[in-house]
């Protein structure tokens, strides 16, 4: 989980991005409180879907702002100085409208606020909400959502670690597959003894999602959760999945051969392997995205599959899927120490079938660590 001097920190550098001038900031993204506080409502709970807002004032301290029952449903301890609450459900009245809570706890803050220059995270605040601060001084226009995604692509070493733990599971999941795979499972099947194997490496319930779906000849590009298909000798099954853990996640891939590859599969997956390696090598901060699209790239369309590789080189993952920054022809991003992020070539060939690996990384000064440890090979 998040830790309390990490969660400190990133409020210090959310300070140091805002104009001096603002008093106080309320936050509405429920993974941008997270991110400041470690506030989670569990997601295997019956509070998932529900929400609270997070209130940093720099005279006050940070204020945690929901009804009972959402912030008792936190997934783990959340490092707050103040909780403003609102009875929703007691187990002797009628319920309410349980975002009409979440406001009325809002509003029981607005007195500090009055008078005070402040900004909201227009990007997700409600309207219902908005309407509770009765204030004029609000700063609706300051995009608050965009500087905290900025702020999110630079992973604090609590944040590292968690993703860490994400990786550690997704890796268990990728060795069960290798020794499942084979003509006669379902989809479903393999979906199944992967999900048992991550939950078994992580040690505690977490979401599972992706692509658990075989590539054939005649259909070489498919995705998804895993159908009912029945693996045959000739398939090529394509194993693109996340684990998400207290709401950041992994995100790689292996292509698992069902039964003894073709030549052709041999050689598309070599084109794969040589388009990491280009990849990999131009990992470093200060390097243009667009340009470690092209060194990904270049091994396979110089091979002559420019349009079997159409698809993003990788992309930033955290505590979104995708995000910033993005491994694109035209990105104008540019690699910062401490964005995590993909690279994943693939190849979809009618007539031969399709294939994708897949590594995540954390990039540095002076290049790279590779997080995740899965064994990339089709057999």
């Amino acid at each position: 989980m998040l830790s309390k001097e990490g969660c400190l920190a990133r409020q210090k550098r959310l300070w140091e991005a805002v104009p001096d001038h603002l008093e106080w900031i309320l936050i509405a993204d429920p993974r941008h409180v997270l991110y400041l506080s470690n506030f989670l409502v569990q997601p295997c709970s019956f509070s998932r879907g529900e929400r609270a807002l997070l209130l940093l004032d720099r005279d006050q301290g940070v204020t945690l702002i929901g009804d009972n029952f959402t912030l008792r449903s936190a997934a783990a301890d959340f490092f707050v100085d103040h909780e403003a609450i609102e009875p929703w459900y007691d187990h002797k009245h009628s319920v309410e409208n349980r975002d009409h809570a979440l406001f009325k706890a809002l509003k029981s803050v607005v007195p500090q606020l009055k008078g005070r220059a402040g900004a909201v995270e227009a990007e997700w605040l409600p309207v219902g909400a908005l309407q509770e601060l009765e204030i004029t001084q609000t700063n609706a226009s300051l995009e608050l959502g965009s500087i905290l995604r900025q702020l999110r692509r630079q992973k604090h070493a609590d944040e590292i670690a968690l993703l860490k733990q994400c990786m550690q599971a997704c890796d268990a999941g990728h060795a069960c597959a290798r020794e499942v795979i084979e003509a006669g499972r379902s989809e479903f099947d393999i979906f199944r003894n992967v999900q048992a194997a991550v939950l078994q490496a992580a040690g505690l319930p977490v979401i599972i999602y992706g692509d658990f779906r075989a590539s054939t000849p005649a259909i070489p590009k498919a995705g998804g959760l895993p159908s009912g298909h029945v693996l045959e000798k000739g398939d090529l099954f394509v194993l693109d999945y996340s684990v998400v853990i207290h709401g950041y996640r992994s995100d790689f891939t292996n292509t698992i051969s069902v039964g003894k590859p073709t030549v052709d599969q041999q050689k598309l997956f070599g084109l794969c392997q040589a388009a990491m390696a280009g990849g990999e090598a131009s990992l470093k901060a200060g390097t243009k995205c667009a340009d470690v699209h092209a060194a990904t790239a270049a091994p396979i369309w110089d091979a002559g599959y420019r349009e079997n590789f159409q698809h993003h080189a990788g992309h930033g993952i955290g505590l979104g899927h995708p995000e910033s920054p993005i491994l694109v022809p035209e990105s104008t991003d540019v690699l910062l120490a401490g964005d995590v992020v993909t690279l994943e070539p693939g190849v979809y060939v009618e007539g031969i079938g399709g294939m994708r690996i897949e590594h995540n990384y954390l990039i540095t000064e002076e290049g790279f660590e590779r997080l995740s440890n899965h064994v990339i090979s089709l057999t």
